[in-house]
């Protein structure tokens, strides 16, 4: 049922937001010369899958989880699509290929060894990543390895369409504000 909700809304939010999705494209073309941002993420079953959105750090700057990025790299531009999420609309786009739901653990890099370990001894790669969850709307990032796998584990647990609505409404009520950036 989840699933069906997330083909209807990202097609919706792909369709609805063409005009906004060109916007910023052409915008971010002239702030980093390179607006999408692609990379290699770790999904369902621990397989991966590129993830896309909008570039917000200048281009060449390390891959990194975010809470290890400097901040000095972040653009003007950038800071605002971080601060109102828009930055995440591409990934409108891997949701619809089945690769993530709007609702889920957020999908961590190959690299952040200590978060997949926690999250593979929690059976969080059972279900697809998402955009958002309980852990962003509480503030809970990737700098807390073992808090965020147990956070994940308790919102797999109580999935619900409820919880699954109420995620999705927080986040657009921009409760919750990302990873944190180094300064």
């Amino acid at each position: 049922m989840i699933r069906a909700f997330d083909v209807v809304f990202a097609l919706l939010g792909l369709i609805v937001g063409f005009p906004v999705l060109v916007l910023i494209g052409l915008i971010g073309l002239f702030d980093t010369g390179a607006p999408l941002f692609r990379q290699v993420r770790v999904g369902r079953h621990q397989k991966p899958f590129t993830l896309v959105k909008f570039r917000t750090m200048k281009k060449g700057t390390a891959s990194v989880a975010t809470h290890l990025a400097d901040g000095s790299s972040i653009t003007s531009f950038g800071r605002f699509l971080r601060k109102t999420k828009l930055d995440e609309l591409p990934q409108l786009w891997n949701v619809l290929r089945g690769e993530m739901s709007l609702v889920g653990p957020r999908p961590g890099l190959f690299n952040q060894t200590e978060l997949t370990d926690a999250r593979e001894k929690q059976g969080v790669f059972r279900v697809r990543p998402g955009i958002t969850g309980l852990a962003q709307v509480n503030e809970i990032d990737m700098s807390t390895p073992e808090l965020l796998a147990e956070v994940d584990r308790r919102m797999i647990d109580s999935m619900s369409l409820k919880n699954y609505f109420r995620y999705i409404l927080l986040t657009l009520q921009g409760k919750g504000s990302g990873d944190r950036v180094k300064s």
